[in-house]
């Protein structure tokens, strides 16, 4: 009799449980109609009697100075030369610490752009701390992602476009904007957030900046942190899809794009714009130093420390030069987004003095154009040591402003950029610290001509990768955007 009641009560709870359930359910789809019809009804009220595209762009870090703004600003460009007074362009930004006004005069001195101010404006997001890393110490990737639909949802809620194109990689936001908001979705993406490549250093137990060396030692903790990768790719798959135009910045970028989200006939492989024209023209200054040269993001990813490890062992390699040594010097220039940059920056300073390399180091942050333009005048050597660089556009300004450049073995240079081929070598490609160290040396200690030779044909390469092939690419894949 007990057994028989035991069995009604755990059935009782279980239909209660479903029950609980199911009106979750309806409270969630019903909360996203009501969402959606909302949404609808103030874009409606906003653009409906207007014949004027409305443009919306997301890009949260619009105001850092890096590569990806560059991406963003050649865009605005693009759209404005082609389209005019037949859109309206808003930038949705999360730099609320900055005017309008300042984020356009910063343009102009970071990147040389001028823009036409009339038809763009910004949407100030209140809600970035969402997708910041370091609000997630664990399950980093999937909390961002979904920090990002949160601060997409802010985003749609300020401003209805007709149009939404991310140029971040933000894929999460990608179904918000076209099931809530009815936008036409375009997406350039710089790369995966998760990829085959990430899936196999997990698999080997390779330690790095986002995985652990507590993981690494641990087959379960392994096993387990594959597994969550493995769903989460499943899911970036999903909302990739949403994307009615993907643009990739390279050959390797798009490899996982194709992977992943499995559109290959909306994908467009778009190289990203990179300063070539003006940077072929500079002529070198001449000077006591031999400035080897380093341009990127205070990020982790970009590996700066291996720059300054290549260094240490760059000096040992030159042993008795002395002299040679003497003339060497490293500028790292670089863009600080915020505090932890900051602090990267400041960690960088302190490994400097550590390995007493402060003579033969400089760190410069936040520069002006103009002073970039002079520091590629009076440098010889490039160096770029990111791990599985999507792209690089550091690697082709520099091999354009004729700098023999040293970058990873791996992602964008090894596939898009940099010929090692004699015959045909545009620059050097490397993996650890001894290796850069001996490519550099071997810079050092060719003939002028053969040098000469490597820069001539870097420079030649680059036109691949000119700002004028990426306004017609990217024209060229958003035209569906705004096509009726």
């Amino acid at each position: 009799m007990f057994s028989v009641l035991g069995s009604l009560n755990y059935w009782f709870v279980a239909k209660i449980v479903l029950l609980l359930i199911f009106i979750l359910l309806i409270s969630i789809v019903a909360s996203v109609f009501v969402l959606r019809k909302h949404i609808l009804n103030k874009k409606f009220k906003s653009n409906g009697q207007q014949d004027i595209l409305q443009v919306g762009i997301f890009h949260p870090y619009c105001n850092a100075g890096g590569g990806g703004e560059r991406v963003l600003w050649c865009a605005v460009r693009a759209l404005q030369h082609k389209y005019g007074s037949k859109i309206h362009i808003k930038i949705y930004t999360g730099d609320t610490n900055v005017s309008a006004e300042e984020i356009l005069r910063n343009v102009k001195r970071v990147f040389n752009f001028v823009l036409d101010e009339t038809n763009i404006d910004f949407v100030f997001l209140r809600k970035r701390y969402w997708v910041e890393a370091e609000r997630y110490p664990h399950f980093t990737l999937l909390l961002q992602s979904l920090g990002s639909m949160v601060l997409g949802v802010e985003a749609l809620l300020q401003y209805q476009p007709d149009i939404y194109i991310d140029t971040m990689g933000y894929a999460f936001t990608y179904p918000i904007f076209r099931y809530l908001g009815d936008c036409k979705v375009g997406s350039y993406t710089h790369y995966p957030i998760v990829s085959t490549d990430m899936l196999r250093r997990v698999k080997k137990r390779v330690s790095a900046h986002n995985n652990q060396s507590y993981v690494t030692k641990n087959p379960f903790l392994t096993w387990l942190k594959l597994t969550y990768y493995r769903i989460f790719a499943k899911m970036y798959g999903c909302v990739g899809r949403s994307a009615l135009t993907v643009m990739v910045n390279s050959s390797w970028t798009e490899k996982h794009i194709l992977d992943l989200w499995q559109i290959p006939f909306k994908t467009h492989r778009v190289y990203p714009p990179c300063e070539v024209s003006h940077l072929k023209n500079l002529e070198h200054i001449e000077s006591d130093k031999i400035i080897i040269m380093s341009v990127g993001q205070f990020r982790p990813e970009k590996d700066h420390p291996l720059q300054l490890q290549a260094m240490y062992e760059l000096r040992t390699l030159l042993g008795k030069d002395e002299a040679l040594w003497e003339k060497l010097k490293l500028v790292i220039i670089g863009s600080c987004r915020g505090k932890e940059d900051e602090e990267r920056k400041k960690s960088m300073e302190d490994l400097t003095k550590h390995l007493s390399l402060e003579n033969s180091v400089e760190i410069k942050a936040n520069i002006s154009y103009a002073e970039l333009i002079q520091n590629y005048k009076m440098a010889s050597i490039g160096l770029h040591t990111m791990w599985n660089e999507h792209f690089g556009i550091g690697v082709v300004e520099c091999m354009a402003a004729g700098l023999i450049t040293v970058a990873h073995r791996s992602g964008g240079p090894l596939m898009d950029i940099i010929e090692t081929s004699e015959g045909s070598q545009t620059g050097y490609l490397a993996t650890d610290d001894q290796e850069y160290a001996n490519c550099i040396a071997n810079i050092l200690y060719n003939t002028e001509e053969e040098n000469q030779t490597i820069r001539n044909a870097a420079r030649a390469s680059s036109d691949r990768f000119s700002e004028e092939e990426f306004h017609n690419n990217f024209l060229h894949a958003t035209s569906l955007l705004f096509n009726d």
